[in-house]
């Protein structure tokens, strides 16, 4: 497999894989820190990346794709570590549609997946060893110590995680979507509310379409398609 970059610290994972992308890394570069002091979510959001208790790393993968296989390709990404995950934990995990890994309904895992330098950018933040979590989180959270009374080491983490990511982006886009409807439970019969950049949607979700976007059934019963948002269950 190719190299891994370990760093005590850097600005954000992404960062150092784009520069390292754009100096020709081969498919298969990772770069990891044990701390992020400008970790990225999705949306701009910042991602907590506090030193030692995490997984922060970033994935160069050289795949054939467009900017249009890219949702379907997050998808890939949440099935390989949940993949992971339930090897290493014994965990019943769940994606909530894109990409938010979690155990019963807080999260565990955030992903995000960017096109730079002719790579796919793919970062994986993993909550590991935190034994507490800052108030106001727009999403509860947790870690893999939280749920099994375990410690976890980030490298071996990271090195279960090299195979399955590699495995589950080769996958063809039907069959990505086929394993991630089974997944998540997100996918098909769950009442939602739905925030796109300020626009509210509430309804029930109605299947992913071709491309990995989620459908809703809206309660005057026209279909939706979401092509980012934050996703929350209504119950």
């Amino acid at each position: 497999m190719s190299e891994v970059h370990w760093y005590e610290s850097l600005p954000s994972t992404m960062t150092e894989a784009a520069r390292l992308a754009q100096l020709g890394a081969p498919s298969g570069t990772v770069v990891a820190a044990r701390e992020q002091v400008a970790g990225q979510g999705r949306q701009g959001r910042d991602w907590v990346s506090e030193k030692g208790v995490g997984l922060y790393a970033t994935f160069i993968l050289r795949v054939s794709v467009q900017a249009a296989d890219l949702p379907c390709l997050t998808l890939a990404l949440g099935l390989a570590v949940v993949e992971t995950l339930t090897n290493l934990s014994g965990l019943s995990l769940d994606i909530r549609w894109p990409n938010d890994v979690l155990w019963q309904s807080k999260k565990l895992c955030g992903i995000l997946a960017r096109l730079e330098h002719g790579a796919v950018l793919a970062g994986i933040g993993v909550n590991l060893n935190q034994t507490e979590f800052p108030e106001g989180l727009r999403t509860p959270a947790t870690s893999l110590r939280m749920a099994t009374g375990r410690s976890f080491v980030a490298a071996e983490v990271l090195e279960g995680l090299r195979g399955p990511v590699q495995s589950f982006v080769a996958l063809r886009r039907d069959e990505i979507l086929r394993l991630f409807t089974q997944a998540s439970s997100y996918v098909s019969g769950r009442r939602v509310s739905v925030d796109s950049d300020g626009h509210m949607i509430y309804g029930v979700t109605d299947g992913l379409d071709e491309f990995g976007f989620l459908r809703i059934r809206k309660e005057n019963g026209m279909r939706e398609t979401v092509l980012a948002g934050s996703v929350r269950p209504v119950d």
